[in-house]
């Protein structure tokens, strides 16, 4: 593929081994390792997202763009070159997927109808490069927050009127994510929240989202498409209280309307942060629930107090996410999708091939380390035998439902039982998995 110049000097990125001291090269993710009998990259299945790479232009909240990236002018002629520039770091990085929100491709229309034709011209734009490169879209999503209309939210807005073009906004972007065989959906809620009870009936909100993720299950079901609809938990930011707050909240709501089946979550370790949980807790428990899809890969800064999507370096975190992961049977048709973004001071192209480079040695470390932990089985063991007393006679028993209250209380004065608690030896565990780190 012809170079866009934007990447001059840069040469595609190969892995050398944990001796290597090239800045531009893979030091620990071989894609072709057999990790489990699987090879890395299908394990990890990592995707470079559109939005951070390409539209983030190095702005905060006290000053404005530091990137000043070539493409920035904002309509179709800077998108096409921004699509260029999109498949030429793909093939640089050499990962096999990408992700993108319909705004980020293409400049917003006078109208929903020049909107939609914007996206789907850059689209097809994707289809043709496609043709001739290994890259595949993981997913896609429309962006229902950027935009004035969604100020008081998209499917939960008091207008009716901004719920339908949602929902038309959405059906484009479905309808271009089925044609490019992603693999996965996303509903991200960005402002599906509250900022004040004051003027908020929630309980109509909660109705029209629900209505609103039903009406999505079924469009998938009319058009044939085959990938996972995945909602992306938050808690807030930029709303006080957003309804898909966490997994737990996610899978309530998907019980309440019927959609436990249909629907998976996508879980940022980012957003997992500011629910104040770990990402490894929001992993297990959509795994235990049964709706565990993807996962975005970023880190924030923990003095803050927000979502600063950096990239991962930390591989002992995520390690122990992976192990979950792995648990629970892996990512299906999910994968890691680096929702991350350079610094503002880190302004050069380089830098956004850096990036991709230390988050990827960082999800392959944490990958061997977590292979190693399930192949070794010292965690799985202990917690196995911790409970092996559930798995026969009474505990069995009791959890089958074979027991009422007046049984259950009868054997204890029968048999006199006093139980004494037993040591978590959680010291012994953490020691057990710094083995592998």
């Amino acid at each position: 593929m012809a170079g866009t110049g934007f990447f001059d000097g840069v040469e595609s990125v190969r892995f050398e081994g944990p001796q290597s001291t090239n800045p531009l090269a893979y030091r620990y993710y071989d894609r072709d390792r057999l990790v489990l009998g699987k090879r890395m990259e299908d394990h990890l299945r990592a995707a470079i997202c559109y939005w951070h790479n390409f539209v983030y232009e190095g702005g905060d909240p006290f000053g404005g763009p530091t990137f000043l990236r070539p493409w920035s002018a904002g309509d179709l002629a800077a998108a096409r070159l921004k699509a260029d520039v999109a498949f030429e770091m793909f093939e640089i990085l050499g990962l096999p997927f990408f992700t993108f929100h319909d705004r980020d491709i293409a400049p917003e229309g006078a109208s929903l109808g020049e909107s939609n034709r914007n996206v789907r011209e850059i689209a097809d734009i994707f289809a043709r490069k496609m043709e001739t490169s290994r890259v595949r879209l993981l997913w896609g999503t429309a962006n229902l927050f950027s935009n004035r209309r969604f100020m008081g939210g998209a499917a939960t807005n008091p207008d009716p009127d901004v719920f339908a073009y949602a929902a038309a906004q959405v059906k484009n972007a479905m309808d271009v994510t089925h044609h490019l065989g992603g693999a996965n959906y996303v509903l991200w809620g960005g402002r599906e929240g509250y900022e004040t009870l004051l003027n908020t009936d929630m309980k109509r909100e909660l109705a029209q989202l629900g209505r609103f993720l039903k009406l999505v299950v079924d469009y998938k079901h009319k058009i044939g498409y085959k990938g996972t609809i995945l909602i992306e938990p938050k808690p807030q930011e930029p709303t006080k209280h957003q309804y898909d707050f966490d997994v737990a909240t996610v899978f309530g709501f998907l019980k309440a309307n019927g959609l436990e089946n249909e629907v998976k979550v996508n879980i940022e370790v980012g957003h997992s942060v500011l629910a104040h949980h770990s990402f490894e807790h929001e992993i297990s428990l959509a795994a235990a629930h049964g709706i565990l899809g993807s996962v975005d890969a970023n880190r924030n800064d923990y003095q803050s107090g927000w979502d600063t999507d950096q990239f991962p370096n930390n591989a002992p975190e995520l390690a122990l996410a992976l192990h979950a992961i792995l648990k629970a049977g892996g990512l299906v048709t999910g994968g890691f999708n680096f929702d991350a973004k350079v610094r503002r001071q880190s302004f050069e192209p380089v830098d956004l091939i850096y990036g991709h480079i230390g988050g990827m040695d960082t999800l392959a470390r944490a990958l061997i380390a977590a292979a190693g932990m399930i192949k070794d089985g010292a965690l799985d063991r202990f917690v196995s035998e911790r409970y092996a007393g559930w798995d026969r006679d009474e505990g069995a028993e009791m959890l089958a439902g074979n027991r009422d209250f007046a049984q259950i209380a009868a054997r204890v004065e029968r048999e006199g039982l006093n139980p004494q608690p037993r040591s978590g030896r959680q010291e012994y565990l953490e020691n057990v998995v710094n083995r592998y780190l």
